[in-house]
């Protein structure tokens, strides 16, 4: 199984707040869009990959209206 870095925002929609949640935090999983469904399970998602030269995989995700970024750095 691989370990991952991953760090997680969740952009504010909010007018004049240009902050974002951020959340950082190791996991480990054969299967990165596996792992995103199931932790978006119920709500409807829209997702879009993006591997980095580093070797980073982002998704850009919007969920339930809301936009998400997931980075996974495999460690």
């Amino acid at each position: 199984m691989k370990c991952y870095e991953t760090v997680w925002e969740i952009f504010n929609k909010c007018a004049n707040n240009q902050m974002r949640d951020v959340f950082i935090d190791e996991i480990e999983t054969e299967d990165i869009e596996a792992y995103l469904r199931e932790k978006f399970k119920g709500k409807e998602v829209v997702f879009e990959r993006t591997d980095m030269p580093d070797g980073t995989i982002v998704y850009d995700i919007t969920a339930a209206g809301i936009k998400e970024r997931y980075s996974f750095t495999e460690i």
